[in-house]
């Protein structure tokens, strides 16, 4: 039988992702043994926490961990469960985990899974430097500029790489749970498991519920000037060569300071404005496609749909169908 320790974070928790974790591994183990294909469960499961109780919401939620970090000295597979709240505060509060984290993936080959934000836990590490992760899309910049030797991939809801797995935002966490069945259960209990519980399976990708707001917490004003510049003049033709002669300032390094104040290119950054802008529109006005391509500047429709589709996932009519009021409901 293998050990899976599901963390119970100090601090504030996002305390579905313990409860659903549990759940599905749970069911999951009582599927197999029902289908007849193990005869005891195949992971024996402990909430681990840093002491014996964890309270959550001054007080209104309490958490019994059935483990300390100092009782489980083996393990097979960590789920480190989502955070939330200040990061630099949470992550005081669970320092301790970070030691035990990488002692049992070094000297136990552990598998280490990060739900939403945790992974910022896992890359305290340093075990996800030169790996692949994901993570809520609101703490992108965050931690890119915090884990730099860290290939973050903002699009994904599910990342693997050599054994450590990290999911999305919020209730992403799911699918990587169901993803983690599928691995050590077989795919026919991680269906029935997705089946019973209601979860989309196979979703990988959380860029159509990104919301885009251009990176300002920097100190170089004439960029911040330049961004302010587009967020306001989105629907117009924007080029890199006008906007650094705007600002008196080179191109190339123009380019520099913008990607390194922002983390976007100039073009990067004036494409997500126009896709958020078009985003915007889709979700709440009658105009049809076209329409709200012109609105953002844009005139080629395959480019549009092509860009459109780089940032969220979806095409325009696919998105439009799928977040516009009237027609979710018509």
């Amino acid at each position: 039988m293998k050990h899976l320790s599901i963390i119970v974070p100090a601090g504030n928790a996002i305390l579905d992702t313990i409860v659903g974790t549990h759940g599905l591994f749970k069911m999951a183990n009582a599927r197999q043994k029902q289908i007849g294909k193990a005869q005891e469960d195949i992971f024996d499961i402990d909430l681990v926490g840093i002491s014996n109780e964890v309270v959550y919401n001054k007080g209104l939620f309490q958490v019994s961990p059935t483990k300390t970090i100092a009782d489980i000295k083996k393990t097979d597979l960590i789920v480190v469960s989502g955070i939330s709240g200040n990061i630099e505060r949470e992550l005081k509060n669970n320092a301790p985990f970070v030691d035990w984290i990488k002692r049992q993936r070094v000297e136990n080959d552990a598998e280490i899974a990060s739900l939403c934000k945790s992974a910022f836990i896992v890359a305290e590490t340093g075990l996800l430097n030169g790996k692949n992760c994901a993570t809520h899309w609101t703490v992108h910049d965050l931690f890119k500029q915090k884990y730099p030797q860290v290939n973050l991939i903002p699009e994904k809801i599910i990342s693997e790489d050599n054994g450590i797995y990290s999911s999305g935002g919020a209730y992403s966490f799911l699918n990587l749970i169901l993803y983690l069945i599928e691995k050590y259960y077989g795919r026919e209990t991680a269906i029935w498991c997705s089946k019973v519980s209601e979860v989309d399976y196979d979703r990988s990708n959380q860029n159509q519920f990104t919301i885009f707001s251009g990176q300002k917490d920097h100190s170089d004003e004439s960029i911040k000037e330049a961004q302010i510049f587009i967020e306001a003049h989105f629907e117009e033709k924007l080029s890199v060569e006008a906007l650094a002669n705007r600002f008196a300032i080179s191109r190339r390094n123009f380019i520099r300071r913008f990607k390194k104040a922002t983390l976007n290119t100039p073009l990067e950054y004036i494409q997500r404005v126009k896709v958020e802008a078009a985003k915007k529109s889709m979700e709440s006005s009658t105009l049809n496609i076209n329409q709200i391509m012109y609105t953002v500047g844009y005139n080629d429709e395959k480019a549009f749909r092509n860009i459109f589709k780089k940032y969220t996932g979806l095409s325009p009519i696919e998105y439009r169908r799928k977040y516009n009021r009237e027609m979710a409901f018509s």
